[in-house]
């Protein structure tokens, strides 16, 4: 499974409804369930982004499906990073010349 890591931002519907977020949390995560993906973490954060996640997803398609459904839902608008292990970091490295 790939890990990604994402950082939202509430939408002025999502901030509008704030109070309701912890419900969306779960029920996104019920979402990305359904898409084989799997939140694994999410915070609340202070700063530039007010909501990090941590998603793990059995191949890209899989997550891109589950961004574009969350994206859609108009509360968060997100950037993604793929996250790498110690393990898949030291295998790339391993390929270097």
């Amino acid at each position: 499974m790939a890990t990604y890591v994402v950082l939202a931002q509430f939408t002025d519907q999502g901030i509008r409804n704030v109070k309701n977020s912890a419900q969306r949390a779960g029920q996104a995560a019920e979402m990305a369930r359904s898409f084989g993906c799997e939140m694994k973490e999410i915070y609340w954060t202070m700063g530039q982004y007010d909501i990090v996640t941590i998603v793990e997803a059995p191949d890209e398609q899989s997550f891109l499906s589950f961004g574009l459904a969350l994206g859609s839902a108009g509360n968060v608008k997100t950037q993604t990073l793929r996250a790498f292990s110690a393990d898949e970091f030291s295998a790339c490295i391993g390929k270097l010349p």
